[in-house]
């Protein structure tokens, strides 16, 4: 089983990531092992999607990456909070490694 899941940080932003292993993932970001969030600690796990197969999981944390995926999310996963935040939706490790 494969996960896309997605974080709320200290700062307000969102993290979208996959994994086939939610609890080591957890703790590697709340641990501070994660470069793309440790510097935003704490970190909340909003919400999760389980999946069966490894390809769909990617495409779906890569779609949920683009600004139609973030409006998905804003209407349809993330709680009433995130509909009224300001700034950027998400970050992504790619996003922070090619500022």
């Amino acid at each position: 089983m494969r996960y896309v899941y997605i974080l709320k940080m200290a700062d307000g932003e969102y993290y979208v990531g996959s994994t086939n292993d939610i609890k080591r993932r957890m703790e590697e970001h709340v641990g501070g092992r994660e470069i793309s969030t440790k510097w935003r600690l704490p970190v909340m796990l909003e919400a999760y999607i389980a999946i069966k197969s490894e390809g769909t999981s990617r495409r779906l944390e890569k779609y949920l990456k683009t600004s139609s995926g973030k409006a998905t999310l804003r209407k349809r996963i993330l709680p009433d909070e995130a509909i009224a935040q300001s700034g950027p939706l998400l970050r992504s490790a790619r996003s922070k490694q090619s500022r």
